[in-house]
């Protein structure tokens, strides 16, 4: 997973994806292309999900049961993947969004003394 930026690519924090992915399925069930594109958008294009993270992003979030899978047809009538959140998947999302909130708050306070002179 990338972001656009002037300067080359910003890496993400370990663990950002998955909870994208769960939050983005927490609208119903999506293809994997469907999840890329919907975080792209919401993010106004400041997220790339690449292929090659996205995928085993997907499987991990499976195995762990947080998420489930079936096969369907997508809107241009190809077989694919749909993915969905499960409870295990819902509960994940309320802890992991807790604890990036906790962060983000964090951090805001340590640069806001920098913007403040400090």
């Amino acid at each position: 997973m990338s972001t656009r930026e002037a300067g080359g690519r910003l890496e993400l924090l370990q663990g950002t994806l998955d909870m994208l992915i769960l939050r983005t399925l927490i609208f119903g069930p999506q293809h994997g292309q469907g999840v890329a594109r919907t975080i792209q958008q919401t993010s106004e294009e400041e997220l790339l999900v690449e292929h090659g993270a996205l995928y085993p992003a997907l499987q991990r979030l499976k195995d762990r049961g947080w998420i489930s899978a079936k096969w369907g047809t997508s809107a241009n009538n190809r077989k694919a993947r749909f993915y969905s959140l499960t409870a295990a998947g819902r509960k994940q999302l309320v802890k992991e969004t807790a604890k990036w909130e906790r962060l983000a708050a964090a951090i805001g306070r340590i640069l806001g003394r920098e913007a403040a002179g400090g």
